[in-house]
């Protein structure tokens, strides 16, 4: 004979407990007992795989025990009568547990069901405490434009404060807020200032068809998606940079990726191997294009596009190649200079609506397992000073930048030697005036964890020539070199 079991927290046992119930079993653990002694015994069998209950063995059929009839007691009169307990059987803790499993279960997704959404949000972030001494230089003034301690007495620097809250507010939607404690808006000023605001609302429960709406970092260059507190050298290249500095700008993009490929994103990170994040195997989107923090000035947006894919060869190694290209029209920031034979103070000209600002870079990337390499370069033409520096034009710009690293756990921590050289050569649009930048500089370096929430960066660079773009007269730096030093923690 067969019994079907049919339970949702634990089928068999639930069933066999009502199968004992209904049928006057009561286990007799031990030898089975004669029919004189209490009445007929019977052995039963349960099959693990189908949950049935069996009366005979048979292949994959586990005793489940020895069991006697008990006979009904004699029915009382009906003045005296009183409820008769439940026979007791061997069955009874196991049903009283299956129970307590599920009023347990019940009541944890009866927690999460009520939470509020503010109790989603998480709180991360990450801190820069930086030095730079230079040691040599020209006449020229230093100045690297995402790099605020390069300059003559600037000290101390904390270079990024950055807090981090987001969460998962429902099942298609994500919010991501991080604000810099420690910003640099203007020369010489510091402040409070928004880096990325944002909202990310899937399509799918998979979430890998995704919008992503506000301010937040443009999908061009591999090494500018990735955040700086997974950075090795520390600053970005200048030629990759200058497509966006700042890396963010306000616009509404397009990512796509499979769930097993987000996951790998997430781990090239999370492992140590010092990924750009998950920004899709495919990106499309449309933005300002004037910047972080700033207006669009002729209504004219910038589209982005981007294709990447991190392979995972035979050997575990895991490379990612990419291309990425964007399109639009820039507004040049423009201040008065020094112009014409007369020495006169003017603004260059400019047209009306912004130059046109197109490039294109290809990516690859290696990442360290135990030997790293990375290379992009970019080719296009942007806005640039011209003729005598007296109107904004339209230049060709090119650059890129090859680094080599390799990652050393051991006992004590992680260290992570580096070198780089970086190459960049055009108009730098985010400057007032867009003046022609040349870049030619070689870095050596080491970054040492000691544990994962401690980083310290030792850093040396030798510029052959480097474009102080932020005065006029734009002049380079020739056989310049310098030392910076950082150390970041992380909570």
């Amino acid at each position: 004979m067969s019994t079907k079991l049919m339970s949702r927290a634990d089928p068999s046992r639930r069933v066999l407990a009502a199968l004992a119930l209904a049928i006057g079993l009561v286990g007799a653990p031990g030898k089975a007992r004669a029919e004189g002694d209490g009445g007929p015994t019977i052995e039963l069998y349960v099959d693990d795989d189908s949950g049935q209950v069996f009366t005979k063995p048979g292949p994959g059929r586990k005793p489940l025990g020895t069991f006697r009839r008990v006979e009904p007691p004699p029915a009382a009169a009906p003045a005296a009568a009183a409820p008769a307990p439940a026979p007791p059987t061997a069955l009874a803790p196991a049903v009283a547990a299956s129970q307590r499993r599920e009023e347990d279960v019940a009541d944890i997704v009866g927690k999460i069901v009520k939470n509020k959404w503010y109790e989603r949000i998480s709180l991360r972030g990450y801190t820069q405490l930086r030095y730079t001494a230079l040691l040599e230089k020209d006449g020229a003034d230093w100045f690297a434009p995402a790099d605020r301690s390069v300059r003559n007495g600037a000290g101390f620097l904390i270079r990024r404060g950055r807090m981090v809250f987001s969460g998962e507010l429902s099942d298609r939607l994500s919010v991501y807020v991080q604000p810099d404690l420690n910003a640099a808006p203007t020369d010489g000023d510091f402040s409070v200032q928004l880096r990325d605001l944002y909202a990310d609302v899937a399509l799918d429960r998979k979430k890998e068809f995704r919008f992503r709406l506000g301010q937040s970092k443009v999908p061009f260059g591999w090494v500018n998606l990735q955040s700086s507190q997974n950075r090795i050298p520390l600053e970005r290249p200048d030629a990759i940079n200058a497509a966006v500095e700042g890396e963010r700008d306000i616009g509404v993009f397009f990512y796509w990726a499979p769930a097993e490929i987000r996951e790998r994103f997430r781990n090239l990170v999370k492992d140590g191997l010092k990924g750009s994040g998950d920004y899709g195997v495919f990106a499309l989107g449309l933005y300002n294009g004037q910047g972080l923090n700033r207006l669009d000035s002729n209504d004219d947006l910038h589209v982005v596009g981007r294709l990447t894919y991190p392979f995972e060869l035979p050997g575990g190694q895991f490379i990612e190649p990419g291309i990425q290209g964007m399109y639009g029209r820039f507004v040049v920031r423009r201040s008065d200079i020094p112009v014409g034979p007369g020495g006169e103070d003017a603004k260059p000209a400019d047209f009306e609506g912004g130059r046109v600002d197109r490039r294109a870079a290809a990516t690859f990337v290696v990442y360290p397992q135990p030997i790293g390499f990375e290379t992009e370069w970019t080719i296009g033409d942007g806005p640039e000073l011209v003729d005598g520096d007296t109107r904004i034009g339209t230049r060709s710009f090119w650059g890129g930048y090859v680094q080599a690293h390799y990652r050393a756990p051991v006992p004590w921590g992680t260290f992570i030697p580096f070198v780089r050289w970086q190459y960049e050569d055009g108009g730098r649009k985010f400057a007032k005036n867009a003046p022609h930048a040349r870049v030619n500089e070689i870095d050596v370096g080491i970054e040492y964890a000691p544990i994962p929430e401690v980083e310290a960066t030792l850093m040396y660079t030798y510029s052959p020539y480097r474009t102080n773009t932020n005065t006029y007269p734009y002049d380079d730096i020739d056989d310049g070199s310098r030392l910076g030093m950082q150390v970041q923690w992380n909570y």
